[in-house]
């Protein structure tokens, strides 16, 4: 069983390595540079980790302010949407908090990890699998909720996930926000009636 002593070293350096991929991203990151910024060895990078790929996923995870944290959190304080407008409601909440400042300097992160997912899918793949899979699947649970059967529950929860991720990519490109939110909005509007006929 692991020593506390190395349980705390390991998580000061899953913190100090989001904090390092935040400000320089992924694309030229390498672990004597990292290791040498965090005052450490890549020896000891990879004895608490085994890979690169491995710290950068795990250092991307313990991050407690994920919006699909906070939404699991909302679940258990206010309940899960009753009703067409309650969802939306619920996804309106989903994009406040992944387009609120403290998020966006993570959006950039988030979009190289996604890319390097295609590109190296062995070594980053499962990362935006699993986040990708964790959204629907909780929003897959919420439509069915509300009496949408499974298979176009399903189908209603890839879509707002999707499209949301691309509303969220372009953005970075053009700097508009304001756009971006009309967009959503403006997807939610065509949207939610077919939620409604479950009611």
């Amino acid at each position: 069983m692991p020593r506390a002593a190395d349980l705390d070293k390991r998580a000061d350096l899953l913190s100090r390595v989001r904090e390092y991929v935040t400000r320089n991203g992924l694309v030229d990151l390498s672990l004597r540079p990292l290791a040498q910024a965090l005052g450490t060895s890549d020896r000891m990078l990879l004895y608490y980790f085994g890979s690169k790929e491995r710290l950068v996923a795990q250092a991307l995870a313990m991050d407690e302010t994920r919006p699909l944290l906070r939404f699991g959190d909302a679940l258990d304080t206010f309940g899960a949407p009753e009703d067409a407008a309650g969802m939306r409601r619920f996804v309106e909440q989903m994009w406040q908090q992944l387009t609120a400042p403290d998020r966006l300097a993570m959006l950039p992160v988030t979009f190289e990890v996604m890319t390097a997912s295609l590109l190296n899918p062995d070594r980053y793949g499962p990362v935006m699998r699993d986040v990708l899979t964790e959204w629907t699947d909780l929003l897959t649970r919420l439509f069915v909720d509300l009496g949408i059967p499974g298979e176009r529950a399903r189908d209603e929860a890839t879509l707002l996930v999707d499209a949301t991720f691309g509303l969220l990519h372009a953005p970075l490109a053009r700097g508009d926000w304001d756009r971006a939110d009309a967009a959503f909005r403006t997807l939610l509007d065509r949207l939610e009636p077919g939620w409604r006929t479950a009611e």
